[in-house]
């Protein structure tokens, strides 16, 4: 095994599970994620860090997907200490491997930034939806301020690699209405105590229009 794979493996899913982790964004997981209801899907689910903000008396089932294999031991490990049944598979979010109307709320946190096709991402985060239903998102992305911005371009290309493929220009609240959501922000700010070029958050919930 190569040094590249070998840290794809073993080294990110450490890093996400601790720097998804921060007290500061435990806060916003801590304030978004008690919003789920009914039948739940979770993309990147891995680590199973929201698990412990699920109210078990508003949700009807939970299941998530996740690329990563240690990720998912995690996250089925979190499912066994919260003593819920969880339907939790490996998956991508380009190919979600659940039926179309299948679930009241979809969560989306800190995903978006890693997948191969943001676009194709939220559309069959959609097509799970059923209609009416509700994504609720939490992201980083591209920050709002031109000087900030500029050094995302430059850094980015030294960071994905490091971080398991992490983008840090993309857009989130826009991409997510231009997908076919009717979006309610609830937030948006840079995090404390972490560099500007990484720490521009934007967090929301979302209709399915149609």
């Amino acid at each position: 095994m190569g040094l590249a794979k070998w840290w794809d493996k073993h080294g990110v899913p450490r890093i996400i599970k601790v720097a998804c982790g921060a007290p500061q964004i435990m806060k916003l997981r801590s304030q978004l994620i008690p919003k789920a209801q009914g039948d739940v899907f979770e993309l990147g689910c891995g680590g199973g860090i929201n698990q412990q903000f699920y109210r078990a008396d508003a949700i009807t089932s939970y299941a998530g997907i996740d690329p990563g294999e240690k990720l998912l031991e995690y996250a089925r490990g979190e499912a066994e200490k919260k003593g819920w049944k969880a339907d939790i598979r490996g998956g991508i979010g380009e190919d979600i491997p659940f039926e179309s109307e299948s679930f009241d709320t979809v969560v989306c946190t800190y995903t978006l930034c890693s997948v191969q096709s943001p676009q194709q991402v939220l559309q069959e985060m959609r097509r799970i939806l059923r209609p009416g239903g509700t994504l609720l998102f939490l992201e980083h992305g591209r920050a709002p301020d031109a000087d900030v911005a500029k050094w995302q371009d430059r850094i980015e290309p030294f960071w994905k690699p490091v971080a398991g493929g992490c983008h840090l220009t993309r857009p989130i609240t826009s991409a997510v209405t231009d997908a076919g959501f009717a979006v309610q922000p609830m937030g948006a700010q840079y995090t404390p105590k972490t560099p500007r070029w990484a720490g521009w958050m934007e967090w929301g919930s979302a209709v399915k229009n149609g």
